[in-house]
């Protein structure tokens, strides 16, 4: 984990989520090169730099994750499992990519289309594509917040549960009668007894 506190995590989540707006614009400004399909690869390529550097700012890479202790990684993968992530902790191929982009299939379709309309259709195709790339950033860098958050959760209730010890109350003395010179056994609670232990009357 690259965060330590709530408060650092949410910094990173800041970031990454200005770093997928930086991204986003360049994808929107892809659609400006005249040769079919040019702005789909450049989303791939994209992708495949931005979700990886995403991991990484929340500590969540592969490689970060298999630095863990086993249980720590046992424990974030079942969080990733629950929010149904396929990128986080993962290496991220072409292939994952185009899945992705996929998934996204009508955005891209009316993308390549649009392009070739003469002024509008350029401009609306860089807004698909912007959209469309923010939307699957930041999805990710939510997931990823989410992932985090509850590790960060998880480890301050271990570390309270460790560190958390019953106080030490002294013993009421009352109803105790102290006799010295006597034993343990005669330092005893002096009950009063039951009806059923009282003598009946004549």
């Amino acid at each position: 984990m690259t965060a330590r506190t709530i408060e650092e995590l949410e910094q990173i989540r800041k970031e990454c989520r200005s770093m997928v707006t930086k991204r986003a614009a360049a994808s929107g400004g892809a659609v400006l090169v005249p040769v079919p399909g040019a702005d789909v690869l450049a989303d791939v390529g994209i992708l495949m730099q931005l979700l990886p550097a995403i991991n990484g700012k929340f500590g969540l890479s592969e490689k970060q994750l298999n630095g863990l202790d086993a249980e720590t990684k046992s424990m974030v993968y079942g969080f990733i499992t629950s929010i149904g992530s396929k990128l986080i902790g993962r290496i991220i191929t072409r292939e994952v990519i185009v899945q992705i982009l996929q998934k996204m299939g009508v955005r891209i379709a009316t993308k390549q289309v649009s392009k070739f309309v003469p002024l509008l259709g350029q401009g609306l195709a860089a807004a698909i594509g912007f959209t469309a790339m923010r939307t699957i950033g930041n999805r990710h860098v939510e997931q990823c917040y989410e992932v985090a958050k509850r590790l960060l959760e998880q480890q301050a209730s271990a570390d309270i549960a460790r560190n958390w010890t019953v106080p030490q109350q002294p013993l009421d003395p009352a109803g105790i009668e102290l006799l010295p010179g006597r034993n343990l056994e005669a330092a005893i609670p002096l009950l009063p007894a039951s009806d059923k232990d009282q003598e009946p009357k004549s």
